[in-house]
């Protein structure tokens, strides 16, 4: 199998170009939000991410969901992601219980606001079915994810891990590590490569922190679909910002004829 770009209605995020460039919303409050979407979105990214364990009123799903449609009309019709990152993997620590964090999400997909939604496929397998179910009733692609902030696991557990997420029904699968050397960083690009070819959906990967910031630039020529650039604001270490990261992916790009 050949790496495969994310599709959207039909068409591949980005024209196809891999990776596309994503781009996180982490402001706090509804004020802060709307106006990080306006001034990110103005960069153009391919996606925009809302990691809403940063926003102080996640406790209030009607509100929540208002601001995604808020944040969906201030996009200027670039998609939206919306993700709730749990603090054993590495997001900010929120008040809700784990059936909770799924209506919410639930809420969101169901009203029409997002494009993806993200879900850690650590979370119970029924956890994960249940969101699953409420993803695909409501027509939105399901991100199945993993991170590990405090290393690398080997080849064949990185392997597994992005096959576990197509297992569970992932529309694209997800996994971010911390490098602790060079041979780490290897080691996730090889494993991203083998799942671009071996995996019928979309890979996502990144090496995180500084010496993992080359896998945002070159891990599309690795198969992965997605690379996520600073906006204003980083939501993981060794985050490139928007402009330079589109600057280099086009000189990557001519020099390797891609």
């Amino acid at each position: 199998m050949q790496p495969k770009a994310i599709n959207l209605a039909g068409q591949p995020l980005g024209g196809g170009r891999m990776p596309a460039i994503c781009a996180p919303l982490v402001g706090r409050t509804r004020e802060q939000l709307l106006a990080e979407a306006a001034s990110v979105a103005a960069k153009r990214p391919d996606l925009l991410e809302w990691r809403v364990d940063f926003y102080d009123g996640i406790a209030d799903t009607a509100e929540v969901v208002r601001l995604a449609g808020s944040i969906k009309a201030a996009a200027g019709g670039i998609p939206l992601l919306f993700t709730r990152r749990s603090s054993r993997e590495g997001g900010e620590p929120i008040a809700l219980l784990e059936p909770q964090v799924i209506s919410l999400c639930g809420a969101v997909c169901a009203s029409g606001h997002v494009a993806f939604v993200d879900y850690e496929m650590g979370n119970t397998p029924d956890e994960v079915c249940e969101m699953r179910e409420r993803s695909r009733a409501a027509g939105v692609q399901l991100v199945l994810s993993f991170h590990d902030f405090k290393g690398t696991p080997p080849l064949g557990e990185l392997q597994e891990k992005f096959a576990l997420a197509e297992q569970l029904g992932a529309d694209v699968a997800k996994v971010a590590v911390m490098p602790r050397d060079m041979e780490d960083v290897l080691t996730l690009l090889a494993a991203t490569l083998h799942a671009s070819r071996t995996l019928p959906i979309p890979v996502v990967s990144m090496s995180m922190g500084g010496a993992g910031a080359v896998t945002r630039l070159a891990g599309g020529l690795f198969g992965s679909a997605l690379s996520f650039a600073v906006g204003q604001q980083a939501s993981a270490p060794g985050q490139w910002p928007i402009d330079a990261l589109e600057t280099a992916l086009a000189l990557l790009r001519k020099a390797s004829g891609t």
